[in-house]
């Protein structure tokens, strides 16, 4: 018994450590997604959707929530926001080529068809990132027309 209570004691003595530690947040600038708002163009219904289903996670600027604080559910959070700017991270959006945003809106458009966007473990604490019929049908239909949008634009040689 008294083994347990040391391990215990320990690996209390370890989380309260572990709570001065924490991974870099991702606080940028809400101008970094303003090229990809300019050549895009949502409806105001996205802009809302966007910016509160999608922003957190793919772009550099990130709204945390209060429990963000507690290790190790900072650094599980910091996983899922780097995992998904490296997929898709709006934030960067100048960078990209024709092709590549094309490629980039067919992603979101499946992605979002199929349920998978936003991440179910973000909408169970997010309750209004959980999209409606009628949202997922807008985000839809906008970035539809944005490829083609992207299909019309010259290709560079």
């Amino acid at each position: 018994m008294k083994i347990i209570k040391k391990i215990l004691i320990i690996l209390l003595i370890a989380l309260v450590i572990a709570q001065f530690f924490g991974p870099e947040k991702n606080e940028g600038d809400i101008a970094s997604i303003e090229a990809f708002m300019k050549e895009t163009n949502p409806p105001e219904e996205v802009k809302v959707i966007l910016k509160e289903t999608c922003f957190d996670c793919h772009s550099d600027v990130t709204r945390y929530p209060w429990y963000n604080n507690i290790t190790p559910v900072n650094y599980w959070l910091n996983s899922h926001i780097e995992e998904g700017k490296e997929h898709f991270n709006v934030s960067t959006w100048e960078g990209n080529s024709i092709k590549r945003k094309d490629h980039k809106f067919e992603e979101l458009i499946e992605e979002v068809e199929e349920g998978e966007m936003p991440l179910s473990s973000y909408t169970w604490t997010h309750g209004d990132a959980k999209l409606t019929a009628d949202q997922i049908k807008a985000v839809i239909d906008w970035a539809k027309l944005v490829r083609i949008k992207f299909g019309l634009e010259p290709k560079p040689e």
